[in-house]
């Protein structure tokens, strides 16, 4: 047995910190300056994890190995998993050609790439977010753009700045259900909160991103469109979060983006039609392709993503995903049979001398499992997808077979970066060091309701995962908000909120957004565009937490 020890260095908790904090900042200089590749960086920044876990912090070398192993494990399934099924299903419509046809369909909404971008990476992603998360929008998002003209750099760029909004409520609510049960608030308190901070920034966010792409005179153009798509999903947003639940503001509120935006482009164009410097002669050949294709030849096309939309939706409902991992307890006659077949599927033993071999603050051991859910996985329902586009495209199994054998290959290099980063998270908490990080930054007194989301954005760089920021963060901001007097609903609130905006500078997030454009190899470029907006909307929040905590204090349910 071994006792997580937080202040390992001369017993000094500042000391303790900074060396906890030499493979974040390490990994930031290989990306940022050095412009490693994404694997190398991953890599290279686990090693030196490691070696700190098992020197500075005196953790067991064995235990260490072990649960980096518990790590790599969980960044193949259920992470590497999605983006390897996302890429192989956008690929089948590609090599099909029906992806032409989902492009010229697109641009028959709107030619204007700063619209298309408010529709695909805001709204969509949003919608995907919402119903599976874990990579799943960055992924399907960011090809989607690609696919349409986008340069890859900015595709996988904006779609992980909008990805920031809904993460909160990602994945059916699950990072702020997540909290309940370690901090004892309930989830609907901490939604509530979460509602009156996270709608300033989906106001704000489509904004930002057209900003981003097409400067402020060309901003201001489409205006009224960034109105209607911002301010749609953050109404939604708001009345979800504070009078339904945390299981489907995400849902709604792109839904109701995706309508507004496409009811009120009918009745209005911008001024001018917005393209990328190279694109005026394939805009002219889309334009000219588009009026040969039938309304059911865009169904057909786009049948790929809806049959992904409801698979991905069906896969999110609590009911079916206890089932698909054999935890129903129902009476359904189908989910019954589902959950047997899923009982088999399922698979959760001990990690070898780590499971239970690791005492935290408390004393009490921490349990270590490798979590294989088969059928229950996101990516399984990808992956059922593109086996119903193979008979809606007419595909031969020999070309589908073979579509995915190429995706692998094309893979290997991203995958090996989420297994590395993942690794990397998961010794960093069992070794204490985020902890660590954490302990330091709740000793900043007056300021930490400046500092609380800070937490949280730390805590899903680090982690990739906003629900598990939550879980390693959650009771830590809530014993520090209640002995400064501040309120704990805000503080919890803070770890989600702040950790939404840490969330496109994650090096899983990274490494996925890059696989899915092609950009394998150039995390180093994609890191550079992302982290500057990162660093600036997590000051944002860390203002608007402060001000909620004081002058704006009637904001906290």
């Amino acid at each position: 047995m071994w006792k997580q020890d937080f202040t390992p260095i001369a017993d000094q908790l500042w000391l303790s910190a900074i060396v906890a904090l030499i493979p974040i900042l390490y990994f930031f200089w290989a990306l940022a300056v050095k412009r490693m590749k994404g694997h190398v960086a991953g890599l290279t920044t686990l090693l030196l994890a490691l070696v700190l876990a098992v020197i500075a912090y005196r953790m067991p070398a064995g235990k260490a190995v072990m649960s980096v192993t518990q790590g790599a494990v969980y960044g193949l399934l259920p992470i590497g998993w999605i983006i390897i099924t996302s890429v192989f299903l956008y690929k089948l419509t590609v090599k099909t050609g029906h992806f032409d046809i989902i492009r010229n369909s697109v641009v028959s909404l709107t030619e204007d790439r700063r619209l298309q971008a408010l529709l695909i990476a805001f709204s969509f992603g949003a919608f995907l977010e919402g119903a599976a998360g874990f990579g799943a929008p960055v992924a399907i998002s960011a090809a989607l753009l690609a696919g349409l003209g986008f340069n890859p750099l900015y595709a996988a760029g904006i779609c992980l700045i909008a990805n920031t909004a809904p993460v909160a409520f990602g994945a059916v609510g699950i990072p702020i259900i997540s909290m309940e049960g370690p901090t004892g608030v309930p989830a609907m308190e901490i939604s509530k909160m979460v509602g009156r901070q996270l709608p300033f920034l989906s106001v704000f966010i489509p904004f930002y991103l057209v900003l981003i792409m097409a400067g402020w005179k060309k901003t201001v153009e489409v205006l009224p469109a960034i109105i209607v798509s911002g301010v749609s999903f953050a109404l939604t947003q708001y009345f979800t979060s504070n009078f339904l639940g945390p299981e489907l503001p995400d849902i709604l509120s792109s839904l109701v983006s995706i309508v507004a935006l496409a009811v009120f482009l009918k009745y209005w164009k911008p001024k001018s039609t917005f393209r990328f410097a190279s694109e005026s002669e394939v805009a002219a050949a889309g334009q000219a392709a588009r009026a040969a294709h039938r309304g059911g030849e865009v169904f057909r096309a786009w049948s790929p993503f809806l049959v992904l939309t409801a698979l991905i939706s069906l896969w999110g409902i609590p009911q079916v995903k206890a089932a698909l991992t054999g935890h129903y307890e129902g009476t359904n006659g189908l989910l019954k049979l589902v959950n047997a077949i899923g009982a088999h599927l399922t698979f959760m033993p001990p990690v070898p001398g780590l499971n239970n071999q690791i005492l935290n603050a408390s004393g009490q051991p921490i349990a270590a499992v490798y979590k294989l859910e088969l059928l229950g996985a996101a990516g399984t329902a990808i992956l059922l997808a593109a086996v119903v586009t193979k008979f809606i495209i007419g595909i031969s199994w020999k070309d589908w077979g073979r579509t995915f054998v190429e995706t692998l290959n094309e893979l290997k290099y991203p995958i090996v970066t989420i297994a590395s980063v993942v690794g990397f998270a998961y010794i960093a908490n069992s070794s204490g060091m985020s902890t660590t990080l954490g302990m330091a930054l709740a000793k900043t007194g007056p300021l930490f309701p400046f500092f609380s989301p800070i937490l949280g954005w730390l805590g899903v760089f680090i982690t990739g995962s906003d629900t598990s920021s939550n879980l390693l963060f959650g009771n830590l901001q809530k014993v520090t908000a209640t002995s400064i007097g501040m309120d704990p609903v805000l503080a919890l609130a803070a770890n989600s909120s702040g950790g939404v905006v840490g969330k496109m500078i994650s090096p899983q997030s990274i490494a996925v957004a890059c696989a899915a454009v092609g950009l394998t190899g150039k995390e180093s470029d994609l890191f550079r565009f992302t982290v500057k907006h990162s660093i600036f909307l997590i000051i944002l929040i860390g203002i608007l937490v402060y001000l909620q905590s004081t002058v704006l204090s009637w904001m906290i349910p």
